[in-house]
């Protein structure tokens, strides 16, 4: 089956309405405003047809069950989690291969692989209950954890008794970007949190901090901190190790800028107001009494270590300076700052002393990514991940004092990964930019113009693209297929300076450093335009669906995932208004002109032939709302002026992503790569 021979395509009906939005002087129509209501009868109905398209179409791809096992197969192998150690004990999570949710343990000994602390595939039928978030009590006595059904932002949160393994009575709700952070005491713990909404309308305004103690109601919990006057704030919280600070971390929106607070816990003070302002990005590290470590990118885009004495807060001290490279995290663990830099994409990780004199660095497998490195000040040892296109996730153990890893568990997946080979080059964009991307494939794969490639980007919110296997690319790579990865400007690869090239008014740099690797890709004979996917998810929706609309000449097919294709009206829905950092807002006349003229539902054109194309999408995602998809599928399908399929995929009992069951990510990835085998031609 081939774009070209799929014929006419029957495309559920979709009406167009008469409205239009008067953006202070810029008229725009918006004729499927309807299927913003995802709950109306009409919608479900169009909904329902869509998917029924979708499915007959995919059913009679030959390949379509064969991948499908196959990815089942490379997915069954066993896969674990960096350990937290916490008082006396280790916890971790592993998935045994092919259940839809990882699994918490808890033991005394890594030598014993211990017992169940909490299995979330038992807490519902098909695995759409996830764990949301966890922490646990300075003396490991207790876990607080936040479920998340259906992939929705709102969780739940309940206290386990890890000896027992039983609930407490305690359940806070309403809880969404927020984790919580107990008393040293083990007495409760502080957590953020949004009002009830009000008649089936959900609030993502005026969060509020709040002190829960173990063993009360909700209901009765100690506010912290609000501001009636600051409806974007939101609060996180967090008890320094001394138990003698609540760090309050002030954010507004998705720039890495944010305040800081505190509160001095013994003394029962009032909050403090340590630094003020959105201009600067500070992450608290550590104290030593009232010295207290942040790593900040005051004076410094690509970040650096400094410290501040409370009783002199305007007279920071340098501890570590800013590098060549971006710093991408900083742990403080056993007396030492591990910090991991991003150096052209891919992690290098670097040991200091709390004065600033480097001691080494972590000596990492190979060109890849690492994470992890959490701990306390006393603790001696602390866990990584490591991982790559070609390698699957390593757990290590490192040795603090000594620098030593040593391998805790090597997954054994079904595959050679001798045979795959990743390489990176430095492609110029439209204005000279050298932008990084990376290309996976089989060794010895021949430079043809023939190759099926896709190629995926994100490009925003200071978001780093790092290596990382996924069983989805080996897959690709086994049916012959090559795989690239774009490092966009808007993303956090080159710090503040590189994120900010890529936002508000210079959004359109993302979009011309995607094509540029595309065209790059076809010049240098990688693949051809007609063996050319592009692929992305939420902002790389966004990114997909511009470039579908700018260039639909340059791509064979495209795969836009739970997108933002809706730039004029994003800010008015959930957690949307959150975005205008990185977008701008069409409240803004001038923002409005630039985001309709890159917007992808405003940029399609009738009688355009565009390529193949599958739009995906959940029910419940309640970051990227269904709504932004469904009037982008609408209008692509009526305005298609060639016979390539226009297809929408809506996934149900699912979010924006986070916590998806493996079975529905299977199903998921087995349809977006049968129907690329179907197209790519």
């Amino acid at each position: 089956m081939t774009a070209g021979c799929a014929g006419t395509m029957n495309y559920p009906e979709a009406k167009k309405v008469d409205q239009k939005d008067d953006y202070k002087g810029l008229v725009v129509e918006d004729p499927y405003r309807w299927l913003e209501d995802t709950d109306s009868a009409e919608t479900k109905t169009w909904v329902e047809k869509e998917n029924e398209l979708t499915a007959s179409f995919l059913e009679k791809i030959p390949q379509r069950q064969e991948i499908k096992e196959r990815l089942t197969k490379l997915w069954n192998y066993e896969r674990y989690g960096a350990p937290d150690h916490v008082a006396d004990r280790y916890f971790y999570f592993k998935n045994d291969g092919l259940q839809n949710q990882a699994v918490l343990y808890v033991t005394a000994s890594l030598d014993d692989p211990g017992k169940v602390l909490l299995d979330p595939n038992t807490l519902s039928a098909d695995g759409t209950v996830a764990l949301g978030g966890y922490a646990f009590s300075e003396d490991a006595r207790f876990m607080a954890y936040g479920l998340a059904k259906s992939g929705s932002d709102w969780t739940e949160w309940k206290v386990r008794d890890v000896a027992t393994g039983k609930d407490l009575e305690d359940k806070l709700e309403w809880i969404k970007f927020s984790g919580v952070s107990w008393k040293k005491d083990g007495s409760g713990f502080f957590y953020s949190r949004y009002d009830e909404p009000r008649e089936g309308k959900e609030s993502n305004y005026f969060q509020k901090l709040f002190w829960h103690k173990l063993g009360t109601r909700q209901s009765d919990d100690t506010l912290i901190y609000k501001r009636d006057d600051e409806k974007e704030w939101g609060f996180g919280a967090e008890v320094t190790e001394d138990g003698r600070y609540l760090i309050i971390s002030v954010w507004k929106g998705t720039d890495p800028k944010n305040q800081v607070f505190y509160q001095d816990l013994t003394a029962g003070g009032p909050v403090v107001e340590l630094f003020r302002g959105f201009e600067r990005g500070w992450d608290f590290l550590e104290n030593e009494g009232t010295t207290f470590f942040f790593k900040t990118d005051l004076d410094a885009p690509r970040g650096r270590i400094v410290k501040v004495d409370l009783a002199k807060p305007e007279a920071l001290a340098e501890v570590v300076p800013q590098a060549e490279e971006t710093i991408e995290s900083v742990h403080a663990v056993g007396g030492r700052l591990l910090i991991a830099y991003l150096k052209d994409a891919h992690t290098v990780v670097r040991v200091f002393d709390l004065d600033g004199k480097r001691l080494g660095d972590v000596a990492l497998p190979g060109i890849g990514s690492a994470s992890g490195f959490g701990g306390k000040k006393t603790d001696k040892e602390t866990f990584y991940a490591y991982t790559s296109y070609t390698a699957p996730t390593t757990i290590y153990r490192y040795d603090v004092a000594n620098n030593v890893s040593t391998v805790w568990k090597r997954p054994k997946v079904d595959f050679d990964p001798d045979a795959y080979e990743s390489r990176q080059v430095f492609v110029p964009s439209k204005d000279g930019t050298k932008v990084p991307l990376t290309i996976a494939s089989k060794k010895g794969v021949k430079l043809d113009g023939k190759n099926r490639l896709i190629l995926y980007g994100y490009g925003g919110f200071n978001v780093s693209l790092t290596p990382y296997f996924s069983v989805e690319t080996l897959a690709w790579l086994e049916r012959g297929g090559v795989y690239a990865v774009a490092n966009l400007r808007g993303g956090g690869e080159y710090g503040e300076p590189w994120h900010k090239a890529g936002t508000r008014h210079r959004k359109q740099n993302v979009f011309d450093d995607f094509v540029a690797c595309a065209e790059w890709l076809v010049a240098n004979d990688w693949t051809s335009r007609s063996r050319l996917a592009i692929e992305g998810a939420s902002n790389g929706g966004l990114l997909v669906g511009a470039c579908l609309t700018q260039r639909p000449d340059l791509f064979g097919a495209a795969l836009p995932d739970v997108g933002v294709m809706d730039m004029l009206r994003f800010q008015k829905f959930t957690i949307g208004w959150a975005w205008v950092d990185d977008y701008g807002s069409s409240d803004d006349p001038e923002d409005a002109k630039v985001l309709r003229a890159y917007s992808p539902y405003h940029n399609v054109k009738a009688g355009t032939h565009y390529p193949p194309t599958m739009i995906t999408t959940a029910d419940h995602d309640d970051r990227v709302v269904p709504g932004h998809s469904f009037k982008f599928a609408a209008a692509l399908q009526a305005a298609q002026g060639g016979e390539a399929p226009i297809l929408a995929r809506i996934e149900t009992k699912a979010g924006h992503g986070a916590g998806l069951p493996l079975t529905k990510a299977i199903e998921k990835i087995a349809d977006q790569l049968a129907f690329l085998e179907a197209v790519l031609r």
